[in-house]
C-alpha cells in the first residue's frame, strides 16, 4: 500500500466542510507528487494541482497556512512546466511564488524556501525569454536565501549549486568575468557539502565540471579543463545506464575531450568523444526535444574524425547527421545558424575530396543563410565571414564559380581587426586570408598581396604552438607563401625556410590525408 493510497483513504474520511479536509487535500497533493517525481507520471502531477487549487480556496487570504499552500502548487506548476512546457504554468508558477515570500516576511521560518523557489522559477523564465531582469531578481534572491542558511543548514548546498548556475548563466549573457570565478568558487563550496553518497553529489561534480570547462576557454589553461574531464568522469559513474542525466554527462565529457583532442591532439581523446556522443545519441529517439544537438554534435567529432583519417565514411555520416539536425531547426530556430554552419563545412570538405561542384554550391548557399542569421554584433559573425570566404575561393580557385576575391578579402580584413590577439579564431581566419591573398597573387601578381599573406602566415604559425591540430596546416601555408617569393625575387633564405617548415609539415600530416599527399608534392617541387 503505497503513501497516495493511504493519503487518499484519509481524504475519504474527510467529507467537504469536514475539519481538516484541507490538510487531507494537501497531503495526498503532497504524496501525487512525489510520486510523479519518482514514476514521471503526468496524471499524477495534474491530480495534485487540482488538489492544491482546492486546497488554496480553503484557506484564503490570512489563513496560517496559505503561503504553504500557494509554495506547493508553485512548486507543482514549475514540475509541469519542467515536463510539458506550457508557458501559462510558469508564469502561475512566478506569481504564486512571489505571493508566497510576501507571506514569508524577514524572520519567518519558510522565508528562505520561498526566496529560493522564486529565484528558481524566474531563472527558468529567464531561460524561456532571455529577459535579463529575470535573471538578476533570481540572483538576488539566491543571495538572499543563502545569507539564511549558514553553514551547517541542510539546504546550503542548493542555495550554492542554485546561485552558481545563475552567475554561469549571467556571464554566458554578458561576459563578466567576476561571475565565473564565483560560479567556480561556490560549486567547489557546494561539492563538498556533498560527500561520497550525498544524492546530489552527481549534480555538483556535473555543474562544477561545466564551469570549469568554461573556464578553460576563457583562459586556456590545461589544469582547469583536466579537472573538468576528472569530475565529468565522477558525475558519470554516479549516473548509470538509464538515469535520466546519463545522457548530460555523457555529452559533456565529450566536449571536454573534443577539447582536449583541439589542444593537444590525442587521437584517443577524439575516439572516446565519438564512443560518448553515439551513447548519449542512442537515448534521444526521434522525437526527444533535445535531439538535434546530439545530431549536431556526433556530426562534429565525425568530421573532426574525418579530417584526421581521410575516412570518407565519417564524412558521409556527418553530412547526413548534419542534415538530420538542420530539419529540427527551422527558421527562428536558435542554433539554425550552428547547424548550416556545419553542413557547409562538412559539403566543402567532401568537395576538396571528390570535387563535385554541387557539393560547393551548396556550401556557398548555407554559408549566406548562416551569415544572414548572424549580422554584425552577433558572436559569431566574425566566424561566418571566415568560413563563408573559404566557400567562395575556392570556387575562384577551381574556375568553377564566378565570384570575386575582393570581398572575402575585404570581409576577413574586417574580421581581424575586431577580434583580440589570442581569440581562438584568429589563426583559421589568418590562415583563410591568407590563401585568398595567394589566389589573388597567383590571378594578378600584385606582389602586396604575396608580402601580406607572409606576414599573416606568420602570424598564424605564432597561434599554432607545437602539437596544435592545426599547425601542420599553418607550416605548410607559410612555406607556400615563402616558396611563392622565392620565385618571385630569388632570395635562399625563403627557400631555405619555406623547405624547413615543409618538412615539419609532412612529419604531423597522416600518411593517405589528402594534406599529406599535397604537402610531399611541395616539398619535391621546393627541392628540385
Amino acid at each position: 500500500m503505497d503513501d497516495v493510497f493511504r493519503k487518499r483513504a484519509d481524504l475519504e474520511r474527510r467529507p467537504p466542510r469536514s475539519n481538516g479536509r484541507d490538510v487531507a487535500l494537501f497531503n495526498l497533493a503532497a504524496a501525487l507528487r512525489n510520486r510523479f517525481m519518482k514514476g514521471g507520471k503526468s496524471g499524477d502531477l495534474d491530480e495534485a494541482i487540482a488538489l492544491l487549487h482546492n486546497v488554496l480556496e480553503l484557506r484564503p487570504s490570512g489563513h496560517r497556512d496559505r503561503s504553504s499552500s500557494l509554495r506547493e502548487l508553485a512548486l507543482c506548476l514549475s514540475d509541469r512546466y519542467d515536463s510539458q512546457g506550457a508557458v501559462a504554468d510558469l508564469e502561475e508558477a512566478v506569481t504564486l511564488g512571489r505571493a508566497a515570500l510576501e507571506l514569508c516576511l524577514p524572520g519567518h521560518p519558510n522565508r528562505a524556501v520561498s526566496l529560493y523557489n522564486l529565484a528558481c522559477s524566474l531563472r527558468k523564465r529567464f531561460h524561456k525569454h532571455s529577459r535579463m531582469y529575470d535573471l538578476e531578481e533570481a540572483i538576488q534572491l539566491h543571495r538572499a536565501a543563502l545569507e539564511l542558511r549558514p553553514s551547517g543548514h541542510p539546504d546550503r548546498s542548493s542555495s550554492l549549486h542554485w546561485l552558481a548556475l545563475c552567475l554561469s548563466n549571467r556571464y554566458d549573457s554578458q561576459g563578466a568575468v567576476a561571475d565565473l570565478e564565483e560560479a567556480v568558487k561556490l560549486g567547489r563550496a557546494a561539492l563538498q557539502l556533498c560527500p561520497p553518497r550525498h544524492p546530489d553529489r552527481a549534480v555538483s561534480l556535473y555543474n562544477l565540471a561545466c564551469n570549469l570547462r568554461t573556464r578553460f576557454q576563457k583562459h586556456a589553461r590545461t589544469y582547469d579543463l583536466e579537472e573538468g574531464i576528472q569530475l565529468h568522469r565522477a558525475a558519470l559513474e554516479l549516473r548509470p545506464s538509464g538515469h535520466r542525466d546519463r545522457s548530460s554527462s555523457l555529452h559533456w565529457l565529450a566536449l571536454c575531450l573534443s577539447d582536449r583532442y583541439d589542444s593537444q591532439g590525442a587521437v584517443a581523446d577524439l575516439e572516446e568523444a565519438v564512443t560518448l556522443r553515439r551513447a548519449a545519441l542512442e537515448v534521444h529517439l526521434p522525437g526527444h526535444p533535445h535531439r538535434a544537438v546530439f545530431l549536431y554534435s556526433l556530426a562534429c567529432n565525425l568530421r573532426t574524425r574525418f579530417q584526421k583519417h581521410a575516412r570518407m565514411n565519417d564524412l558521409e555520416e556527418a553530412i547526413d547527421l548534419h542534415r538530420a539536425a538542420l530539419k529540427l531547426r527551422p527558421s527562428g530556430h536558435c542554433d539554425r545558424s550552428s547547424s548550416l554552419h556545419g553542413l557547409a563545412l562538412c559539403l566543402s570538405d567532401r568537395y576538396d575530396s571528390q570535387g563535385l561542384a554541387a557539393d560547393l554550391e551548396e556550401a556557398i548557399s548555407l554559408g549566406h543563410a548562416a551569415l544572414e542569421l548572424c549580422p554584425q554584433g552577433h558572436p559569431h559573425h566574425d566566424l561566418s565571414v571566415n568560413r563563408l570566404a573559404v566557400y567562395v575561393r575556392k570556387g575562384f580557385r577551381k574556375r568553377t564559380l564566378k565570384h570575386d576575391l575582393k570581398k572575402p578579402i575585404g570581409m576577413r580584413r574586417a574580421a581581424l581587426e575586431l577580434l583580440p590577439p589570442r581569440h581562438p579564431d584568429r589563426s583559421s581566419l589568418l590562415r583563410s586570408l591568407v590563401h585568398c591573398l595567394l589566389d589573388r597573387y597567383d590571378d594578378r601578381g600584385v606582389v602586396g598581396d604575396l608580402e601580406e599573406a607572409v606576414t599573416h602566415g606568420r602570424a598564424a604559425l605564432a597561434l599554432n604552438p607545437p602539437r596544435h591540430p592545426s599547425r601542420a596546416t599553418s607550416l605548410h601555408d607559410l612555406a607556400q607563401c615563402l616558396a611563392k617569393r622565392f620565385r618571385h625575387r630569388p632570395i635562399a633564405a625563403d627557400l631555405d625556410e619555406a623547405i624547413a617548415l615543409e618538412q615539419e609539415a609532412l612529419q604531423l600530416f597522416t600518411p593517405g590525408n589528402p594534406c599529406y599527399d599535397v604537402s610531399q608534392r611541395c616539398l619535391t617541387t621546393y627541392l628540385q
